[in-house]
């Protein structure tokens, strides 16, 4: 291992990022919340700082490193990607009653295909 090789692995080896992302404020309240702390509370705050180095995401050769924007760069609908989808109830016969039917059918295969094993 060359010393270049040493210095540069020391220098990244401080911007690696490894918290989790929360929906805390960045202040705290005293009770009476207005909607503005409301919608900064509902914002998630990314997983890294802005500027932080993103490893393994710049596959191709001859490229700039990735590096984190602040969270206000990324489109509001990336914070939203991950939760899960509400059908509204429609009634029988509706979305909601068809995707649930859909997944206790699943289910059922499941739990048939593993006690079936045992």
């Amino acid at each position: 291992m060359s010393i270049l090789h040493l210095a540069l692995r020391s220098s990244l080896a401080g911007t690696v990022c490894r918290r989790y992302s929360s929906t805390v404020a960045s202040g705290t309240s005293t009770g009476t919340s207005t909607e503005s702390s409301k919608k900064k509370a509902a914002t998630p705050q990314s997983s890294c700082p802005p500027d932080t180095l993103l490893k393994g995401l710049n596959y191709l050769k001859g490229q700039p490193p990735v590096l984190a924007l602040s969270d206000d760069q990324y489109p509001d609908w990336l914070w939203n990607i991950l939760k899960p989808k509400e059908y509204p109830d429609d009634g029988p016969g509706g979305m909601a009653e068809r995707k649930q039917r859909k997944s206790d059918r699943q289910q059922a295969i499941r739990d048939r295909n593993f006690m079936s094993t045992q």
